[in-house]
């Protein structure tokens, strides 16, 4: 690590965006809204283009002056280049995975013939497009493993295109459904088709920005156009409503998990799929509560539930009964049940203690039966393994070791690692901690630290920041060579599990959502000051994305001076108006709605479009997103950008880096990835004091 550079002032000329005279008037006030127009579609309207390219072009102007992007991205490249395998799903005797020989724009699918097979290529989504943005995204074999419905998606998009390949030839079937989103397929037992969720087809150009609404349930038949499908569940009273489908392993019910938004609360609704023509029947109703089906053995079913446990526990439930009533079988603990399965005649629990994992076993009245061991601190990612398998998969990774494979015989709780990756660096060079420090009101927050073993924290180090803090998603301990790429550097990254996640439940959930939001900002910006004032962090980076881009851009509006550099990505940034697009109508949750006037008050008093402060010297920031985003829609960043280039926010840059055939996250291509972290670790770098590597 080398002093932070003197950095001179850059002038410069942003692209000239027009003002508009937009303002909507709510409950009293008037708001300005002068880039409304740069919510529109990249794709239809030519100057929105125009602006983005002329964007695009001042920004890549600036980052190829900064000294050791090349170098930065080499080394990216070099650790990026391991060999990955996803958990194995078995269906009949074949094992199918998902692979990545280290550098592929896109993961693999292949199978094997039992454990110990050869391994054959199944689908290659590489040879799709020649940019590699054509990703293979969800994917499910067929019972008897002789088909496999699999899901194309395109430059990053939420929507899917379901295609069906036969397992034994290798070829495609001809099936093929579109307009699915937020689902994957569910086969039928037989084998004869898949249940699915398509929303209607958008009206021509609004596929990317029209609302997401009404939501059906379909099955396809195998041999049949999807105009033939049938129309399986619908609730056209309450368009809001989604339909996620699941078929109990000895293919009796079909199971239908009911959801508005993005809280774990649902309904359960049972439709007899060997008494054709049975109407559904409903088991919990009034979106009130999490129910998440574990596993079933004919009348018994096992629901993982908050209800009268916020922490979460698991319930059996007989619905051979008239009015059947949960039986608690595993109780509430003081850690947090994430989730479960039953595989090979046992429950296997996923817990969280203090943000990170732990497994517990369970015989099928709740009897313990013992903990998995694990290699360390971490995180359990994907598990696999049916009812009637004696063994279960699941991945593991911690910040210091990439995503293992372990095996575990589902008998004697044994481990063994079934698949580990050869990789560009030692694990055992990094540190890695976890602290607690408090927030503004006292809270107790969960930190992890990690650096590189003997780096000297005399005097500190840039220190990355990074933090979510919404929709009950827990950040926990996960490998990224982003994230080895910024500690080989000297660098610290941080990670805190802030308020709005489900670290400790819905009571950490619920103190970080709607009128609580602030808690979020506050435990961030603690979390910033505990770093300096422990002598860690000698200058501080935020990163976030997503609702996490959205964090970033409160706490620089809130506490400017904290910062050394800022980078937001496809970030929640119009918070009155997020809810007009795509699945922004499903945040309300987390949010509140904007049309309320509480919630709309808490929203614009932190909405980090409305609340840029003029004359107020700001870090520099470098924002990122795609033109393909429609989770969250690029004009959010656009107009953000626009309005903090055109605030007098003091002389150091503020930026937007708009990918092409990108969309919020999953299915980038690798190269994408690894030239956006050159990218954003050399400004971080340039700015914070980090020193870069030379060649």
């Amino acid at each position: 690590m080398t002093a932070a550079p003197a950095l001179a002032a850059t002038p410069f000329a942003y692209p000239q965006a027009a003002r508009g005279d937009t303002v909507d008037t709510a409950f009293g006030q008037s708001v300005a809204d002068p880039y409304r127009w740069l919510e529109n579609d990249v794709r239809t309207d030519p100057r929105v283009r125009d602006w983005v390219d002329a964007e695009n072009k001042v920004t890549d102007a600036y980052l190829a002056t900064l000294p050791g992007r090349d170098a930065i991205r080499a080394r990216l490249t070099r650790l990026w280049n391991y060999e990955r395998f996803g958990t194995p799903v078995k269906r009949g005797s074949r094992y199918f995975y998902a692979h990545n020989s280290g550098l592929q724009n896109q993961s693999v699918l292949y199978v094997r013939e039992g454990l110990d097979g050869a391994a054959r290529l199944l689908v290659d989504p590489n040879e799709w497009a020649r940019d590699g943005a054509t990703a293979l995204a969800e994917w499910t074999p067929s019972e008897d493993g002789r088909r496999i419905a699999y899901a194309v998606q395109d430059g990053g998009t939420d929507w899917r295109i379901i295609r069906v390949l036969d397992v034994d030839t290798g070829k495609e079937t001809g099936d093929e459904v579109r307009w699915a989103k937020f689902s994957g397929a569910t086969w039928a037992k037989d084998g004869s088709g898949f249940y699915y969720t398509r929303f209607p087809e958008p009206a021509p150009g609004e596929a990317f920005q029209s609302v997401n609404l009404n939501a059906r349930l379909w099955f396809h038949r195998l041999g049949t156009p999807q105009a033939a499908d049938t129309l399986v569940y619908e609730t056209p009273d309450h368009p809001t409503w989604g339909h996620y489908p699941e078929v109990t392993e000895d293919g009796r019910w079909l199971v239908i998990s009911t959801s508005e938004g993005t809280d774990p609360r649902n309904d359960i609704t049972l439709i007899d799929l060997a008494a054709p023509g049975s109407a559904p029947r409903h088991l919990f109703t009034g979106i009130s509560n999490q129910w998440s089906l574990v596993g079933s053995q004919g009348n018994r079913f096992w629901f993982q539930t908050d209800l009268a446990a916020p922490r979460g526990r698991i319930v059996e439930v007989d619905v051979d009964q008239t009015a059947p009533k949960p039986v608690e079988i595993i109780g509430q603990d003081k850690a947090t049940l994430e989730r479960a399965g039953l595989i090979g005649g046992r429950l296997i629990s996923l817990y969280l203690v203090d943000a990170h994992s732990e497994a517990r076993l369970f015989a099928l009245d709740g009897k313990p039966a013992g903990t998995v061991k694990l290699p360390g601190i971490g995180t359990i990612g994907a598990v696999t393994g049916r009812e009637t398998d004696p063994e279960a998969f699941f991945a593991f990774s911690s910040f210091n070791m990439p995503p293992r494979v372990m095996r575990l015989d589902m008998t004697s709780g044994a481990t063994a690692t079934f698949t580990t990756p050869e990789v560009a660096f030692s694990p055992d060079d990094y540190v890695v901690e976890e602290r607690f420090y408090p927030s503004k009101d006292g809270t107790q927050v969960p930190l992890f630290i990690v650096h590189r073993k003997g780096l000297d924290l005399s005097k500190g180090a840039p220190t990355l920041l990074y933090g979510y803090g919404g929709f009950n998603v827990s950040l926990t301990p996960a490998f990224s060579p982003r994230i080895l790429a910024w500690l080989e550097m000297g660098g610290v990254y941080a990670q805190a599990s802030l308020r709005g996640g489900g670290e400790y439940g819905n009571a950490w959930h619920d103190a970080g959502r709607l009128a609580r939001k602030q808690n979020v900002f506050d435990d961030f910006i603690a979390a910033g000051e505990y770093l300096k004032r422990e002598g860690i962090a000698s200058a501080l980076v935020a990163q976030g994305g997503s609702n996490g881009g959205l964090l970033v851009g409160a706490v620089v509006n809130q506490r400017p001076d904290l910062w050394a550099a800022a980078l937001p990505a496809v970030g929640v940034m119009d918070m009155l108006r997020f809810d007009r697009f795509t699945a922004g109508r499903y945040w309300v949750d987390d949010y509140g709605y904007p049309d309320r006037e509480a919630d709309w008050k808490v929203l614009r008093a932190y909405s980090p479009y409305h609340n840029i402060r003029p004359g107020v010297a700001y870090p520099p920031i470098l924002v990122t997103t795609a033109d393909t985003d429609d989770r969250v829609v690029p004009g959010h960043s656009f107009k953000y950008t626009a309005a903090l280039q055109a605030a007098d926010l003091g002389d150091k840059p503020h930026l937007i880096r708009i990918e092409t055939r990108a969309g919020h996250g999953s299915g980038k291509p690798t190269d994408k990835a690894i030239a956006e972290t050159a990218d954003l670790w050399a400004f971080a770098a340039h700015w914070s004091g980090l020193a870069v590597p030379t060649n």
